[in-house]
């Protein structure tokens, strides 16, 4: 590549599978039972090709999701290798719709892999694209809602592998049966390990703020969206009230909504899912947003890409680890003592195991 040009998009390739999990995630709000994914790769004229993955959480959204990214084409095709660039052209171009739900979805699926893309051609990380270092992150796992006895067993399970953080689904019928589980996984994992639980948004505020109370004294690191995610003034209300922290953030799209939401002081912490807030570009920029105001960040699922993410995040705190689409993955994340290993190679980490892929394609 000569000096002064610029690679640009050639062509979008587009697939959706509906990857197997090893068993089903419960939580308050419903059980997820596989993962529907939209894999999309982004090929430049110079034949460097990006990856991104988009989940559906419903298979009914997988293929309006797909579709939707392959109607995108047309506007990319042609464009230079630019990701924030083409990320303000295509909302510019999609604000009467809005930019939120599946159009959400599909334009950070875009973002994503023109920016595996972008640090492909250069011969980088993501990390190092965007001006990071490569580090070790904490890493905290997945208790599903499974009462007492089946969260025993996660954790037990968590803490053998190395685990020191780990975050339980709760929002059972009564508080008690909450403080039952926290209690039975800190005898599980041990001491030293560090418990947050998630209410998937099933309380109302002044639910909330009564078992909030409770748990205050069960020394959690968090409590995650103890009520609708969109309602600052509700969360804002528990947080108020709370002892512990309050954590939200996976279902904000994009900068404005967690900047509306920190404004309400609906959350203690902030915990961005790469895809809703708007790829990597619009993770960025939340980032920035809570560097602002001293928030720590969190992240919601996309392990690969948001360790990567994480280590440019001034005020990196945990890494939510799952291993939802890890059956179509080449190489998934690995966690070693509790702590993520991000190799250096070029991109964000996403490359297809791709007789998995044609397996689960639909």
């Amino acid at each position: 590549m000569g000096q002064g040009s610029s690679p640009t998009v050639k062509e979008f390739r587009v697939r959706a599978v509906r990857a197997p999990m090893v068993e089903p995630h419960r939580t308050a709000s419903g059980v997820v039972a596989e993962s529907p994914l939209v894999l999309t790769d982004i090929t430049t004229d110079s034949g460097v090709v990006g990856r991104s993955i988009t989940f559906t959480y419903t298979p009914a959204a997988l293929v309006p999701t797909a579709t939707f990214i392959r109607n995108l084409e047309p506007l990319v095709v042609g464009e230079p290798l630019a990701p924030a660039a083409i990320a303000g052209k295509l909302s510019a171009r999609l604000r009467l719709l809005g930019t939120q739900g599946l159009v959400g979805m599909a334009l950070a699926g875009i973002d994503m892999a023109l920016w595996d893309a972008l640090a492909r051609t250069h011969g980088v990380s993501l990390t190092g694209m965007l001006g990071g270092v490569v580090r070790p992150i904490p890493a905290y796992g997945a208790v599903g809602y499974d009462g007492p006895d089946g969260a025993a067993r996660t954790a037990e399970r968590l803490a053998g592998r190395g685990f020191r953080g780990m975050k339980a689904k709760i929002g059972y019928p009564t508080v008690a049966e909450d403080v039952a589980v926290v209690r039975a996984m800190r005898d599980a994992a041990g001491p030293g390990v560090t418990l947050m639980v998630d209410y998937n948004q099933s309380l109302t505020p002044a639910e909330a703020s009564a078992r909030m109370r409770v748990l205050d004294a069960e020394g959690l690191a968090w409590v995650e969206e103890p009520t609708l995610a969109h309602d600052f003034d509700g969360n804002a209300r528990v947080a108020r009230e709370a002892v512990t922290p309050v954590q939200c953030g996976e279902n904000w799209w994009g900068p404005l909504d967690l900047r509306h939401a920190i404004d309400a002081g609906a959350s203690d912490l902030v915990m961005p899912d790469v895809m809703k807030i708007g790829g990597v570009t619009g993770w960025m920029q939340a980032a920035a947003i809570a560097h602002v105001h001293a928030i720590p960040v969190s992240s919601h699922l996309w392990p690969e890409v948001s360790a990567r993410l994480l280590c440019c995040t001034p005020t990196a705190h945990w890494l939510e680890y799952s291993d939802w689409w890890n059956p179509i993955m080449a190489e998934p994340l690995v966690i070693d003592g509790g702590m993520t290993q991000v190799s250096n190679e070029p991109g964000s980490g996403i490359d297809w195991n791709e007789s998995a892929v044609q397996k689960f394609q639909i």
